[in-house]
């Protein structure tokens, strides 16, 4: 696990050879300071002792919102379990020396096959909320994913992970890009999509993506209404409803949305998540060849995804109507219960359609043994959400000038 903080900045008197970054060095980095200087980590870098240590840090609200699962949380512990049962053989006297991590995806070159997920209403974790994870994103080159539920706008977000990618070090400079992006765009993003059913909104917010450097768009297809999660639903943990409401952040900036719904959203702090995000009415697929055909004439013709393909069956109806890629996720076990894991049927899609198009996996990860399992299977990157939200609250001095 990267913690988040500057981890790239290298030992120099051990470089790296190869063109990925040797972010392993940071345990001898730990080791140097904790000698010579007597300083330790202020979090630590086991994930379960990382995510009890952030209980401690938020209220009740903030930290289940992320750690929330559906049900009896069936599915999230089936996506352990399904990375237990995978085993590594490690071979030995192999010239490891010369590491070559770096993926292509869509274009980009990137230094690792990691993305940060998508994941809402960062501001129950930072008070700069998605600013702080999309700067790092940023600095280390690794791809942004954005999410419609952010508390930040799109253009805020952009920038901030503008500002991560200005500053070069051994890890975004193996970043590079073969194509045309808007917005002088110098580091990769995504843009992940909830759908609702005002299609001139979801232009505008495709639109803004754009125009911001987002070129590629992720539509969510598992969660157009939130899953059952009995630790929500004990605490009534829905922050938009509640006093000087996150999350509307993204809604409240778009001109479309606030020309046709303004008034109401003043007197209903939930018109924007409830009618936007999470509406309740699910899309099916005959509304996919008209968002893809959109998003291409906005984007001139930049890749779409679909995320939460968990069937092999959905995974050829997505190639079939012209999906780039898909992400193999079950929502890291937050929206349908007693679900199977997301690694167990990775190899079955990687088999079916992976020759094909892009496979990004999603659920689970927690460890690099985990990530290298998964690329092992065949998926062509994974996306780490909880762990990099985990870091927010433990670096509360990280800050973004905009």
């Amino acid at each position: 696990m990267l913690p988040l903080s500057c981890a790239f900045i290298m030992d120099p008197t051990n470089k790296p050879k190869g063109p990925s970054p040797h972010y392993s060095l940071y345990q001898r980095e730990v080791f140097k300071d904790g000698g010579s200087k007597g300083l330790l980590p202020n979090f630590s870098v086991h994930p379960e002792q990382l995510s009890e240590s952030v209980k401690a840090k938020l209220n009740d609200r903030g930290y289940f919102y992320v750690n929330s699962n559906a049900g009896l949380g069936w599915t999230d512990r089936a996506n352990r379990e399904a990375f237990y049962r995978w085993r590594i053989i490690p071979r030995m006297l192999m010239d490891t020396n010369t590491r070559d991590m770096t993926t292509e995806l869509f274009g980009h070159h990137i230094p690792a096959p990691i993305i940060f997920a998508p994941i809402g209403i960062n501001k129950l974790y930072h008070t700069q909320g998605e600013l702080v994870p999309a700067k790092i994103a940023g600095e280390l080159g690794l791809p942004y994913c954005l999410s419609t539920a952010a508390s930040q706008s799109i253009e805020d977000v952009a920038k901030a992970n503008e500002q991560g990618a200005s500053k070069k070090n051994e890890s975004n400079k193996v970043y590079s890009f073969n194509g045309h992006k808007e917005g002088n765009a110098t580091s990769p993003r995504f843009f992940q999509l909830y759908m609702g059913h005002d299609d001139d909104v979801t232009i505008s917010l495709l639109e803004r993506a754009w125009k911001s450097g987002f070129d590629t768009c992720m539509l969510t297809v598992d969660t157009w209404q939130l899953g059952w999660r009995p630790t929500d639903i004990d605490i009534a943990n829905y922050t938009f409803y509640y006093p000087g409401t996150v999350g509307n952040e993204i809604g409240e900036s778009d001109p479309v949305f606030m020309r046709k719904y303004g008034k109401e959203l003043q007197n209903d702090s939930g018109k924007w998540i409830d009618s936007s995000v999470w509406h309740g009415k699910a899309h099916t697929w005959n509304k996919i060849p008209w968002l893809i055909k959109e998003w291409k004439r906005i984007s001139n013709g930049r890749p779409f995804l679909l995320k939460g393909i968990q069937s092999v069956e959905d995974a050829r109806k997505a190639l079939e109507v012209g999906c780039a890629g898909i992400v193999v996720s079950n929502h890291a076990g937050r929206q349908v219960d007693g679900a199977i894991g997301s690694l167990e049927i990775l190899p079955d899609i990687v088999d079916a359609v992976g020759d094909k198009m892009k496979i990004i996996f999603d659920s689970g990860i927690r460890t690099g043994a985990d990530i290298f399992k998964a690329i092992a299977l065949g998926a062509h990157a994974v996306q780490v959400g909880r762990l990099y939200i985990w870091g927010c609250p433990m670096k509360a001095k990280l800050a973004v000038d905009m």
